[in-house]
């Protein structure tokens, strides 16, 4: 399969991780099947469906809080070696992983680096109102680099536990008056798509830089997001196009939004230039 019209990916993951026992597996898997293990190989997976730019941050999935740190030199190498490559730097406003966090956010002002990314997967909670002092203070540090070096937010979303859409709202009203912040997978599953849509409506009008994908959404999800922006006349400019490759299937997130109901005009944005105007303004 090729994409129809110009493709800006602005969410997927770069670089190799072990198998693991998941869960209560007995056995080592790998849920992914494929990873892009290094730049040539990620570019071949772009050149296969014919993306013409891509925002790659460091591929993580395991329960072990140092991994995806240790992925954010293939990030430099990729956005040094391609400028069809954007960059995302792994950071944690977790205090156990502050050392590795100062580290990393040694590389915010490499050319080509566009966004800071952290998850709530392994631990912690995005509500501002349970940080710590400690917490509070490298969540500051996050911020503000992003704010010096005009950088996204880039952070998971997923139903239920620490991930969930409501355990972010204070998190945007606090700070995404600041620094865009993208939301990846428009709250995650059925329970997220409903709490965060009506929310992501009202915090486009109230003036909140936030910003999502539909990646990982089920079948009504992306429908009633345009739904819902169609009703209301906003957040054309705030939807971005991400695949989540190798977590996710490029061809089915593409076709989510290429066969809606949307003019041209619109599908454009997403796929394209609003992706261009958060992201790709950093390689020029």
């Amino acid at each position: 399969m090729k994409v129809l019209r110009n493709v800006f990916d602005a969410h997927s993951h770069i670089g190799p991780m072990a198998p693991w026992k998941y869960y209560d597996l007995q056995e080592e898997v790998n849920p992914t099947v494929i990873e892009y293990p290094d730049v040539d190989s990620y570019l071949a997976h772009m050149d296969k469906y014919g993306i013409k730019k891509a925002l790659v941050c460091p591929n993580y999935g395991i329960p072990k809080h140092e991994q995806p740190f240790s992925l954010n030199p293939l990030v430099i190498e990729a956005v040094r070696k391609s400028d069809r490559l954007l960059g995302g730097i792994w950071v944690s406003n977790l205090p156990r992983n502050k050392e590795l966090t100062l580290e990393a956010l040694k590389y915010a002002g490499e050319p080509g680096i566009a966004c800071l990314k952290m998850t709530y997967l392994l631990g912690g909670n995005p509500d501002p109102e349970k940080y710590d002092a400690e917490q509070e203070e490298l969540t500051e540090l996050i911020v503000s680099t992003c704010e010096k070096y005009d950088l996204t937010l880039q952070t998971h979303s997923s139903s239920g536990g620490n991930s969930d859409i409501s355990n972010y709202y204070k998190f945007v009203e606090k700070y995404a008056k600041r620094i865009r912040i993208h939301i990846i997978h428009l709250g995650g599953g059925v329970s997220g798509h409903i709490k965060m849509v009506p929310k992501f409506i009202n915090w486009v009008k109230e003036g909140y830089q936030v910003y999502t994908d539909g990646c990982w959404a089920v079948g009504f999800g992306v429908r009633f997001l345009l739904d819902e922006i169609a009703k209301a006349g906003v957040g054309e400019e705030r939807i971005l196009w991400g695949s989540d490759e190798p977590w996710s299937d490029l061809p089915s997130e593409y076709w989510k939004w290429e066969g809606a109901d949307i003019s041209e005009e619109f599908k454009n944005k997403i796929f394209w230039e609003n992706a261009e105007r958060v992201y790709g303004c950093k390689k020029k």
